[in-house]
């Protein structure tokens, strides 16, 4: 598929990849009895320095690698990540053809494709140079951290640029000081936009970073208490902050953040037991510390959580607007072994469950409504006689129910017998390669990008919906559509995509779909609520 934008443009996103210097590296989890690698993806939204092409690709990696990790399933390689992305990058010599050219004799045509393919070949090998083709190789080699990030720091040759690219493409988005300009356009890209006061009893307002790219919560932490930004996850289950000690793996200290310690907070203990957790982009390792916490009103002493030492810069970077992160998956998950704040809080009585409720808010409407609560549902919030509840199927803990079925228009495209894992840190949604194309078959003017994702008209007006529980849940349009990828308005990149994701059924469902529902999940019982939102 031809990229439709301009040169120009496209060069600009190749800049700004191979523009940092610094080596991001992936903390490996603590080892366990059944070890479970918690990914969240930090989904940068669509600027206008990254091609659309370039930035779709990055979403796709990062969610295929996210499913992976979250079904046990081998992640896709760095190699095998770059690979695509160098594929969306490539431009053949002469640039792509406007039209079909004449062919003059049949032996020269074959000579071009020859000579195109083998420029396609060299750019990929060129791009991919250096990377293995095996992700414990990679691990492994990440071992010495900071004696590796500082002495690359030093290099700045063609080598390195392409070391950099190479974690751009996984997800790593590792910088350091000598990126200011690009570390200005991203912060300028990650404001908040402050959510609305809570309407309802032991909940909080979800500010939205940029333009949908994440959910953020105020909790205060320590003694005094202090207030911190903190990234509400679904698909993880350990809260963390930063420490006061916390060094970047890009060289420096974690950013301009709020941090926790003994300088900060007479409550603070650190019982310097170590817990690392790698997410689908970045990761973090510190201690295990008890400090008091209140969430959305209701305290918590002595709550046991992480302090990070070392973090990556997807999560040390200035232009992060959050200083730590809380899981709300079930605490089974959890690296440092210990209840999520909603379990702790139903524990300590101060909630009658230990139910967490979602309304994610969509910053196109300009309603800042979006807030999470713990105990209940708010039924301000949704449709009553839309609520449906099912059973969570995950055996892991994470919150994965069975998907009834997928229709386009009101017409099932045959997808029963599918499962659909709801994660409020992954954008996109995920299918089964043959699940995907199903359903872009049953909108017109779709097609397939031949690279696991597919375009559909700017203008479409089909309605693709879930079915859970019996109960259909319609996506947006402005949901469905993921980004705009030609200067004319005519042809946009879909929020569904394909993935390499085993082929097993399951589906891995973002924020493209619970934009628009109520979502609630109940470790208590062990089950998930959907609502249509009003």
């Amino acid at each position: 598929m031809q990229l439709a934008l301009s040169f120009t443009t496209l060069l600009a996103s190749v800049l700004v990849i191979l523009s940092a210097t610094g080596n991001s590296v992936d903390a490996a989890p603590a080892k366990r009895s059944r070890s479970v690698t918690l990914p969240l993806t930090r989904l940068h939204q669509n600027r206008a320095d990254v091609h659309p092409q370039i930035l779709l690709q990055q979403h796709i990696n990062r969610s295929v690698k996210r499913y992976a990790r979250m079904t046990g399933r081998a992640a896709p390689t760095k190699r095998e990540m770059a690979e695509k992305i160098a594929k969306r990058m490539f431009i053949p010599p002469g640039g792509r053809p406007k039209a079909i050219s004449k062919r003059y004799n049949r032996q020269g045509a074959k000579d071009k494709a020859n000579a195109a393919l083998q420029a396609f070949q060299d750019f990929v090998e060129s791009f991919t140079e250096g990377l293995s083709n095996d992700e414990e190789a990679d691990g492994a080699a990440a071992s010495n951290t900071t004696t590796k990030h500082k002495s690359a720091a030093k290099d700045k040759g063609k080598g390195n640029k392409h070391k950099q690219a190479q974690q751009d493409a996984g997800g790593d988005d590792g910088t350091d000081d000598t990126t200011g300009a690009s570390n200005s356009t991203a912060a300028a890209a990650s404001a908040l936009n402050p959510a609305n006061e809570p309407t309802t009893a032991n909940s909080l307002g979800l500010d939205i970073e940029a333009d949908d790219v994440g959910y953020i919560a105020t909790i205060q932490m320590g003694t005094p208490p202090r207030d911190f930004h903190i990234l509400m996850d679904s698909g993880s289950a350990d809260l963390w902050v930063g420490g006061e000690n916390c060094q970047s793996q890009a060289g420096g200290g974690c950013g301009n953040h709020q941090f926790l310690g003994t300088q900060s907070s007479s409550s603070f203990k650190d019982s310097a037991q170590p817990f690392q957790v790698t997410y689908g982009s970045g990761a973090v390792a510190g201690t295990i510390i008890q400090d008091n916490i209140v969430v959305a009103g209701l305290a918590l002493n002595a709550h046991t959580f992480g302090a990070t030492t070392q973090e990556t810069a997807d999560f040390a970077d200035d232009s992060v607007p959050f200083d730590g992160l809380m899981g709300l998956a079930q605490s089974t998950l959890s690296e440092q072994g210990v209840l999520t704040p909603v379990e702790a809080l139903a524990k300590a009585g101060l909630i009658g469950d230990a139910i967490t409720s979602f309304k994610i808010s969509r910053f196109a409407d300009g309603k800042n409504d979006g807030e999470v609560t713990f105990g209940a549902l708010d039924d301000t919030k949704f449709d009553a006689s839309t609520l449906v509840t099912f059973d969570n199927v995950s055996p892991d803990g994470f919150w994965e129910g069975a998907m009834d079925s997928v229709s386009v228009d009101g017409t099932d495209v045959g997808l029963q017998g599918r499962s659909a894992i709801l994660d409020t840190g992954t954008t996109l949604i995920i299918a089964p390669d043959a699940d995907a194309a199903a359903v872009h078959a049953a909108i017109p003017g779709a097609k397939s990008d031949g690279q696991g994702g597919f375009t559909i008209p700017c203008d479409t007006t089909a309605s693709v919906a879930l079915t859970f529980g019996g109960q259909a849940f319609a996506i947006d349009t402005r949901d469905l559509i993921f980004a705009q990828l030609d200067d004319a308005g005519t042809t946009c990149a879909s929020g569904i995509s394909s993935g390499d994701i085993g082929g097993d059924g399951t589906w891995l469902v973002g924020d493209v779909f619970l934009k628009n529902a109520y979502f609630s999940t109940d470790v208590t019982k062990n089950q998930i609520s959907l609502a249509k939102l009003v």
